[in-house]
Parts: structure tokens; C-alpha cells; sequence
């Protein structure tokens, strides 16, 4: 292939690291290519050297790293011929004109990639005021219409707002924007959508695609999620510990893929369309060994016959939260957020449910309800423990020392959530410890049989946190959830953070706990097909309300209510006949009332809307005057 056609074009490319135990090889011989106005799709696991190649191209590589062979960029709007990328010096003029110029790049988290201290047209005009010889005003009205571009509906307003005062989606389009300011003709997005809502995934994705055809731009998008690629990429190279295993047209990738790797990670990939009882097929499998944990002699055989036991019951719980005045001297009252808004559900003991929806609709607020870390404004939370029944939102002193050991928690950032202070055997022993559960001797034994339980073995005991990767920093997160052996497992976005052939680890594993423990889960994602993996039951949030909840095949082949409808329309699929239908999608938002329907919105009508029985346990919140057959049709 002619090094001309390309407009980037990377060769032999190898990247090391001095470390202390000796070389890091992060990337060996890898060669591929970007062709002008197409999107090139970097897949692979974390650790594989995705991130690292993109660094070496905008010449941002740490000082430690060692590289070789060549990265060629021919720009056709600069230059006539391809210009050597590593060959310029690291903080050269020759770089410096070339990044955030005509090599644009989108950070992976866009909450530490700007910064607090200044307004966000402030961060995307600096590169007009580097690159250009625009005017202040000039530069301010190419970035309010910047803003325009990437959604934003008052870019005026916008321009002088900080990064805190958005929300995860809008800091990723100011991201976004930022990129995209001087109109380069490669934009590196590394994992622009991994942190997102679903719906906001969807709007990301048609707003890169959009613009991509737009400015005829170049896109080297990195990476682990096949449905992203499915639905954007026009080529697919496929890396796997620094090399590159696959490479070709997303035609040829998708339906006829060669490499083992390659197939390992479409299997670990959870999708709508797997059978009852179907097993994710993870590419490296945790053994399972429960043997000697606690609540191991809990199980009993269920009577199918028997009607479903209610382990917890939640009853018309709301919190609200009030706002800080702007001006404490001001007289008005702070405006109220209605976080979780009259909700009610039941849980029953073994079986798994699964809660869905967007940022900032209540989930996890609801969470911490139940685990008694917050005290809702009203509401009643049962819990029929193997102890006896448990007023949730009542116990204190004994009682609640003793439902600590009955609801537990596993977390989503397995980073944060582990003291990086003590090692695992410290982490694991400390439940043990606090509740005077059995001598030093025992404990010991205990926390070898967690350690079993979830793969991990006894020469892991004395490591701290930092050693371990994400998908076993969840494990031991997991396995501290289970030390005291607990009724119902709470699992806020376990999975949220993880590769997709580390999530099917940490899914495979929940289950085959549940099965072996028989356990209860409340499983907490946006991610509609690791829920519909996971639960028995899902039950769908929004504004702090239950819209819809149903057995998981209902709500999966036939759902009611339209934000229901609109969350699974914006699910990619790993699948080239089934691309996204943008079309679908709602410009304002899945959780937009007025698209509803006078069916399903109350107006602000306080005690318009009530739960409607459609029969089969699947109930939707829809207009007391509503009719259950117009719902369904």
C-alpha cells in the first residue's frame, strides 16, 4: 500500500519502558493505518497498548518511554509529503504546530482531562489563541459555535460555565469541542463513550459520526466496546499485549473473524439474543470454590410449587435534597430535588434484580437508602432476614449491627473502595473483626476460603490493592461482600469500569455465587445487556420514580413505557444488521417527559400518574385514566 494514500500511517511502531524489574514492552511491531474522512477502530483489553500508541502520536509519551519505527502523517491541507512523527523532537516547534492543530484527541475521562480552576470556553478557545491569529471576539464566537456543534443549546451560556457545573455526557461533548476547534484532520478519541449513560452513548456516537462526515475528518477510535465499533468503524485492528493480532475491514472483522483472541472477545460480549441458561464465555475463567463460607448451609432446596419468598420490601421511600443558595443573604428558599420520588418494589429471596437507568435518576441514591447510609424523608423497607424479620429504616444498636451482616455492598470503582493502606488479608478480616466473628485463627482460614471462592489464592494475602488489575480489585471487592455471609447483595454498576472480557469474569462469577449461596442481588447498571444477563426481574428508573418493572423477558420483547423503549433502542449491537437506528434516538433526552405522551406524563400534576397492572407481574406507571389495552397497543 502506497504510504501517500494514508493519512496516518504507523510502522513497526515498538514502545518500552525502563522499570525498576527491568523492560516494559507495551508495544511490539505494531503497523496500521488511518485513510483520510475514515474511522479506524483500535480494539483490545486494557494494558494492551491502546493508549500508548495513542500518546506516541501526538508526542506525549512520558520521558521513560523508549521507542522505534516510524509514524508517518501526511496532512493534504499542510503538507505534500508524509512527515515522520517520532523523528521530531518531543517539545518542538514541528510537534507543537501539529497537536490540538491538525491532530485533535479526545481524553478517556473528562472530569480529570479539564481543568476545575477555569470556564469551559476558556479550555477550548486556548487552542484558536495557540494555533490562529484570531481576536478575542473572533475566538469567542467560533467556540460558541463550536458548542452549538456538539449539542449544546445555550453555547453563550455554556462558554462560562465550569466542568463541575455539567453533567458526565455534556463535559464529553466540551471535550468534544475542544478537540475539534481547529478543524484537524485526525481526531483520536481514546474510549470517548466508556463512562456514559447508554442514551448518552447513542447521542455521542451520532454527534462523532455526524461531524466526522461533516469536516471529512479522520478518526482513530480506541476502544473495548464491539458494539461502538460495530456501529462507527469503517476499518478494525485488533491488539492483544502490544500486538497486533487482526486487522481489516469492519465486514471482514465482524463476520468472518480468524484470530482465537479476536472470537474470545466477541463471546465475552453480553447481547440480547442469548438463550436461557447461555454462559458468557470469558477468555480467562474464575474458578468457583464456596466450600467453606459462611451461609454455605443456608440453602435449601426450593419447592417450585411454593409461591416466591419477599426477602425485602420497599414501600413508598422518597428523598429530597435542597439545593445551596447562591446568595445565603437571600430570602427565597433553595430549590428541592426529589431524588427518589414514592418507590416501591419487592425483592424475592434467590433471584436477581436488575435496576436500570440514566445518570442521576435515583439509583444509587436508592441504594444507599437501603444499606442505611442515607434516611429517606418517608417510606418503610422490610427485610425478612434468616434471622427474622428487620425493620430496615428502624434498627439501631444491636439491630443494626446485626442488618450490617445481612445487606452488603460491592461498589463500582474497585480502586477507590479498597484502603490502599491495607492488604487483602487486612480488607477480607476486617468484617470478621468488627462483628467478633471467630478467633484470629479462624478468620485466617475464612478469608483463604474467600479468596478461593473467587479465584484468587493464598500467596495474594499479603498484596495491597495497587497490585492487582481492575477485574480482581473487583473480585476482592466482591469477596468482602460476602464474609459475613449476607442475604442480599447490593451491586452498584459492578462492571461499569471493566474490559468486556473482564466483566464476563466478574458476571460468571455473581452467578455461580448466587447459584452455590444461594444469594439475593439488587444488580444496579445502566447497561441494559449485562441486566438482562444478570436478572430474573429488571425494574426501570427515571426521575427518581419506577416507570416500568417486569419479568426480563417482558420487559425485553415487549416493553410499554417509551423511556423503556428509548434506553433499549440505544443499546449497540456487536452485529453489522442490526446498526443503531439514530432516528430513534431523542435529541432532548430518553428521559424528555414531553415525548412521553399524555399517557405517561402527569404535566406536574402531583397524584395523576399511579401504577397500572398489565398482568404477569409487569406493572408501568402510566395516567389513572388510562386504559391497560391502549398501554399495551
Amino acid at each position: 500500500m502506497n504510504s501517500g494514500a494514508d493519512l496516518l500511517r504507523i510502522e513497526d511502531l515498538s514502545i518500552s519502558f525502563a522499570m525498576l524489574g527491568g523492560q516494559l514492552d507495551a508495544v511490539r511491531k505494531a503497523s496500521l493505518r488511518v485513510l483520510p474522512g475514515k474511522v479506524t477502530a483500535l480494539v483490545g483489553e486494557s494494558g494492551s497498548g491502546k493508549s500508548v500508541i495513542s500518546q506516541a502520536v501526538m508526542g506525549i509519551l512520558p520521558k521513560s518511554a523508549t521507542c522505534s519505527g516510524r509514524i508517518l502523517f501526511c496532512d493534504p491541507a499542510t503538507q505534500e509529503r508524509p512527515a515522520d512523527l517520532l523523528a521530531m523532537p518531543r517539545d518542538g516547534r514541528e510537534i507543537r504546530n501539529l497537536r490540538g492543530n491538525r491532530i485533535g484527541k479526545i481524553f478517556q475521562e473528562p472530569m480529570t482531562s479539564l481543568s476545575p480552576l477555569h470556564t469551559i470556553g476558556n479550555q477550548i478557545s486556548e487552542s484558536l489563541k495557540i494555533h490562529t491569529d484570531m481576536s478575542g471576539r473572533e475566538r469567542r464566537e467560533r467556540t460558541e459555535e463550536m458548542l452549538g456543534l456538539v449539542g449544546f443549546s445555550k453555547p453563550a451560556r455554556a462558554f462560562d460555565m465550569y466542568p463541575f457545573e455539567l453533567s458526565g455526557g455534556m463535559r464529553q461533548r466540551a471535550m468534544i469541542a475542544m478537540a475539534l476547534i481547529c478543524n484537524p484532520s485526525l481526531l483520536i478519541a481514546d474510549e470517548p463513550t466508556t463512562a456514559l449513560d447508554v442514551t448518552i452513548q447513542a447521542q455521542i456516537l451520532q454527534l462523532l459520526r455526524g461531524l466526522q462526515t461533516k469536516l471529512n475528518m479522520a478518526m482513530l477510535l480506541i476502544t473495548h466496546d464491539l458494539g461502538v465499533v460495530a456501529n462507527v468503524a469503517d476499518e478494525v485492528v485488533v491488539i492483544y499485549h502490544g500486538e497486533i493480532m487482526e486487522a481489516g475491514p469492519v465486514e471482514a472483522i465482524f463476520r468472518r473473524p480468524s484470530h482465537p483472541y479476536l472470537k474470545g472477545l466477541m463471546a465475552a460480549v453480553p447481547h440480547f439474543d442469548m438463550k436461557p441458561g447461555e454462559r458468557l464465555k470469558a477468555l480467562r475463567e474464575v474458578p468457583v470454590n464456596t466450600s467453606n463460607l459462611l451461609g454455605k448451609n443456608k440453602i435449601v432446596a426450593a419447592d417450585e410449587a411454593l409461591k416466591p419468598e419477599i426477602l425485602l420490601s420497599v414501600r413508598n421511600v422518597s428523598k429530597t435534597f435542597t439545593t445551596r443558595k447562591s446568595n445565603w443573604l437571600a430570602k427565597e428558599t433553595a430549590p428541592a430535588t426529589k431524588a427518589v420520588d414514592g418507590v416501591s418494589f419487592d425483592i424475592m429471596r434467590g433471584e436477581c434484580l436488575g435496576l436500570v437507568g440514566e445518570s442521576g435518576c435515583g439509583k444509587t441514591t436508592l441504594s444507599k437508602i437501603l444499606m442505611r447510609a442515607i434516611t429517606p424523608d418517608e417510606g418503610a423497607i422490610m427485610l425478612d432476614s434468616s434471622d427474622g424479620p428487620i425493620d430496615v429504616l428502624k434498627a439501631d444498636g444491636p439491630g443494626l449491627q446485626a442488618l450490617r451482616t445481612k445487606m452488603q455492598m460491592v461498589f463500582q470503582d474497585p480502586v477507590s473502595s479498597l484502603s490502599p493502606r491495607m492488604t487483602v488479608q487486612n480488607i477480607l478480616s476486617e468484617p470478621l473483626e468488627i462483628h467478633g466473628r471467630g478467633s484470629g485463627k479462624s478468620r485466617l482460614e475464612t478469608v483463604k476460603a474467600l479468596l478461593k471462592a473467587i479465584g484468587l489464592n493464598e500467596r495474594h494475602l499479603n498484596r495491597y490493592p495497587h497490585s492487582f488489575s481492575g477485574g480482581q480489585r473487583q473480585r476482592i471487592g466482591i469477596a468482602r461482600a460476602l464474609a459475613l455471609g449476607p442475604d442480599l447483595l447490593i451491586c452498584d454498576e459492578p462492571v461499569s469500569a471493566l474490559d468486556v472480557s473482564v466483566q464476563a469474569q466478574i458476571l460468571n462469577l455473581l452467578k455461580d455465587l448466587q447459584k452455590e449461596l444461594g444469594l439475593t442481588y439488587l444488580f444496579i447498571s445502566h447497561n441494559l445487556a449485562v441486566v438482562d444477563y444478570m436478572a430474573d426481574r429488571i425494574a426501570v428508573m427515571c426521575g427518581g420514580r419506577i416507570v416500568e418493572i417486569a419479568p426480563r423477558e417482558t420487559l425485553m420483547e415487549a416493553p410499554v413505557h417509551p423511556y423503556t423503549k428509548s434506553l433499549l433502542a440505544a443499546v449497540p449491537f456487536p452485529d453489522l444488521d442490526r446498526p443503531l437506528n439514530f432516528s430513534m434516538l431523542n435529541p432532548s433526552g430518553a428521559s424528555d417527559k414531553r415525548s412521553w405522551g399524555k399517557q405517561f406524563s402527569d404535566d406536574g400534576d402531583v397524584g395523576v400518574l399511579t401504577t397500572a397492572d398489565l398482568g404477569n407481574g409487569h406493572l408501568v406507571l402510566a395516567r389513572k385514566t388510562a386504559d391497560v389495552r391502549e398501554l399495551v397497543s
